[in-house]
């Protein structure tokens, strides 16, 4: 054992952790997972109505008092909280308590990472962390080419609002639309044709298969092409899925003939931009949507509605 770990470092710790969250599922997601080989530390925690800070009190305190049996445990913990450089939820939150609440979570993890340093020089030298670090470093890499990634695909969906012609617009569209399914490992398939029918493209999620309509035109879909599509989907079976991109959405004779029964879902324009901005991740958008649809019948649930519902939970 180590010497004591300082106050000031214990008080650090319990002062992150009531800021590096902002929702009371991802605290209780990053506590659990984080002491997942000493469950009995978070046993009885009462995280489901307890406020995070008294949450937050409480752990340490019970870290504090079996010091000597959980020294190596909160030196990784704080350690773990120390090294985060990205706050998801809170980076979902809306403008200005978005760049208050990070300020906040930053400053936080700064403090930690100022009374851990000894610590960390001294895990260093332990078997098997490098080993951890370089998969941290490979995980780390991965969400930046992501983060790149899509910042890109978010400029070329930007640029694509001044294209003048509207067919290469389309298609343009279609592509972007492949390359996002491809980020999130959905096997995107680009338009083909069959015998009878054209298809924009198809894309895998969750199990299913999914057949690919995308429009980037001036007006909103009209009910007579949302029923094409519907058509389609419903050749290819019983257990076929349809998702409509329309950028500029629906009309309104559309949104109620498919506000009941919808053999697919629907994305919009503001939808796509939330998506490519980091604001909702398209796999749990999806989802949502399809979630949505089999409870209600209805195509239409927006990203924005999903992020307002979220922050009222």
């Amino acid at each position: 054992m180590t010497k004591r770990i300082s106050t000031e470092a214990y008080q650090a710790l319990r002062d992150a952790l009531a800021v590096v969250t902002w929702y009371r599922r991802p605290f209780q997601a990053l506590v659990t997972m984080s002491l997942r080989d000493s469950p009995e530390l978070v046993a009885d925690l009462n995280f489901t109505s307890d406020t995070k800070r008294n949450v937050a009190d409480e752990l340490v305190q019970r870290l504090v008092v079996q010091e000597n049996r959980y020294q190596d445990v909160a030196i990784l913990f704080m350690l773990e909280i120390a090294a985060m450089t990205r706050f998801p939820d809170i980076e979902q939150l809306p403008e200005p308590d978005r760049t208050t609440r990070l300020a906040d979570a930053r400053q936080a993890v700064a403090r930690l990472q100022e009374l851990t340093e000894q610590f960390s020089e001294r895990l260093q030298e332990q078997e098997g962390l490098q080993a951890e670090r370089e998969a941290n470093k490979v995980q780390a890499d991965a969400l930046r080419r992501f983060e790149d990634d899509i910042a890109e695909l978010k400029d070329q969906f930007l640029e694509l609002r001044a294209a003048v012609d509207p067919h290469q617009r389309g298609y343009d569209f279609e592509e972007l639309l492949s390359e996002l399914f491809k980020l999130f490992d959905m096997e995107p398939r680009l338009g083909y044709r069959t015998e009878t029918e054209q298809i924009d493209g198809s894309l895998s999620f969750d199990t299913d298969d999914y057949i690919l309509e995308a429009k980037w035109i001036v007006e909103p879909v009209s009910r007579e092409a949302a029923d094409a599509f519907a058509a389609k989907v419903r050749r290819k079976g019983k257990n076929a899925l349809g998702l409509f991109v329309a950028v500029n959405g629906f009309s309104s004779a559309a949104r109620t003939t498919y506000a009941e029964s919808t053999p697919f879902i629907s994305m919009d324009g503001s939808d796509a931009y939330l998506v490519l901005d980091g604001r909702v991740r398209l796999d749990d958008l999806l989802r949502a949507k399809r979630r949505h649809a089999n409870e209600t019948g209805s195509c239409l649930l927006s990203a924005s509605d999903i992020l307002s519902t979220r922050q009222c939970d």
